[in-house]
Formats: structure tokens, sequence, C-alpha cells
């Protein structure tokens, strides 16, 4: 892992380096990781094992793991899945999005995604799947790399210009002999979205998967977050994507992020009066 855009973290007296590698092993499981090992785990972390044995076993102590004694191995544990549940419910986007991007999904007969940003990668907060798709690769807590894919290049566009440069030279330092094609590709990208306000990827990260993607604005303190809407090339060929999905597209973002803007303070207020604040 170790893809911090930050800079180096030593260098920050206010930084905590054991909280951070604790991070570090939470976050190397992925979608579909049922079960790791210390030596995976230090392998994704670039940690020695012997840090990361207590590591894990500090985690499993405090809940963010469960130790499979039979296997010698872990599974994300439940005080995790409490932490990342309470942050997505937090975002009160999954139940204004979630019916909207359906909707999208239905008509394209595709898959349409709310990410955000983790590190060099993004992540689904809320997925859309239309019935037609057959395809369950993709799900909530999936996480996509940042650079080649159509949602982290929007995220990119929406960015602060200061946030976009740290993720670049994080990238620029973790994929240098990539770096030149990645980077025109990426600078190519920030201008279809002055241009066209999208960001499209053709059968980039995923062979025969088009994607459309917009960063989402929401407000109110909440992380900047991109739109998608993806699915085989049969389907979504560039053209349709550009010329039917596109405006679609553009509307659905510009409906959620209205909707999220008048949401704060009903949300308050209801929590209020449910005397949970």
């Amino acid at each position: 892992m170790n893809e911090n855009p930050a800079g180096p973290a030593k260098e920050d007296r206010h930084f905590v380096t054991a909280l951070a590698r604790g991070m570090e092993v939470l976050a190397c499981f992925r979608a579909g990781d049922r079960l790791l090992g210390n030596q995976e785990i230090a392998q994704r972390c670039r940690l020695p094992k012997s840090t990361v044995s207590r590591l894990t076993y500090t985690l499993t102590r405090l809940g963010y793991l469960n130790h499979v004694e039979e296997l010698g191995k872990y599974r994300l544990g439940v005080a995790t899945f409490a932490l990342s549940s309470t942050m997505v419910a937090n975002l009160d986007v999954n139940d204004v999005a979630g019916p909207l991007m359906q909707e999208l999904a239905d008509f394209a007969r595709a898959e349409v995604a709310l990410g955000a940003r983790d590190r060099l990668s993004m992540v689904y907060l809320v997925h859309c799947r239309s019935k037609d798709l057959h395809n369950r690769e993709l799900r909530i807590g999936s996480r996509l790399p940042l650079a080649v894919t159509s949602m982290g290049r929007a995220w990119l566009a929406g960015c602060e210009p200061k946030d976009r440069d740290a993720v670049l030279r994080s990238l620029q330092n973790r994929r240098p002999r990539d770096w030149p094609r990645l980077s025109s590709e990426i600078d190519e990208a920030l201008q279809q979205h002055r241009r066209d306000g999208v960001t499209m990827v053709v059968g980039g990260w995923q062979a025969g998967i088009n994607a459309i993607a917009r960063p989402l604005r929401l407000g109110s303190g909440r992380p900047l977050l991109s739109l998608s809407c993806g699915g085989p090339g049969f389907v979504l060929p560039p053209d349709y994507l550009l010329h039917s999905i596109r405006p679609r597209l553009i509307e659905l973002a510009a409906r959620i992020e209205t909707a999220m803007l008048r949401l704060p303070a009903t949300a308050v207020r209801t929590r209020r009066a449910a005397g949970t604040t």
C-alpha cells in the first residue's frame, strides 16, 4: 500500500506512524478478500512481518479484525464494518442518490456507481446495477485504480489543484515507468472534462468495458465524490456514452447535488428530534 499522496510522514511531527500502519493493515483488505495472513498483509503493506504480527494482534483485540485460528489468518471484524457503515450513513447520500442512480442504470442497461477517493484508489459507496447485467464482480466497497478509470479521472478533474498535484506526484512515484503514458492520458481526461463535463475511458482498466464519469460536490464538508456509468462496450459504445448517457449523467449529478445541498438542515433537525445529537 503506502499510497499516501501527502508526502513523507516522517517530516510531520504530528503524524502517528503506529496508527498509520494499523490503518494500512485494514486498508489492504480488498473486496473479495475473505482471509489474509500476516505474510500477505506484510507484502501488501510493505512492512516487516514482525510489525504486522503486532498490529494484527492489536486490531484483533479491538475488534477491527477477527482471527481464524485454524487457518492462522484474519478477516475484517465487526468494528471495521461499523466504522465504515457510520461513515457512509453520515454522508446522507445513499437514500438520496440510490433511487436516482437506479433509474439511469436501468435506462443504460449498465452499472451506476458513486465513489470516493482513498489514496490512489476510488472506493464504491453506492452501487446500482441493471437487472440485465449478470456480472457481479463490483459492489459497494470495491476499489478501482484512480489513474486509469473514468471515476478516478473525474475526481482529478473536480478536486482542488493542490490535491490534484499531490496525487499526481504520488502516482508518478508509484508508477514511474507508466508515468509518461498515464500523464498524457490524465491530461486528455482533464481537457475532456473542461469540454464535455465528463471523463470517459474506453476499455482502459478492464478490456471490453467502457465508462463515463463526472465529479460530484455535495457541500457541507462532505468529500468530493465521482458519479460513473459503465458497462460492456457492446451495450455502451463511445458515441452512445457521449450523446445519450452523458446528458443524463450530468442531469443526475445536478439532481443529487441539489438534493444534498438542501439536506443538512433537515437532517440535523431530524436527528435532534430523534435525540441522536
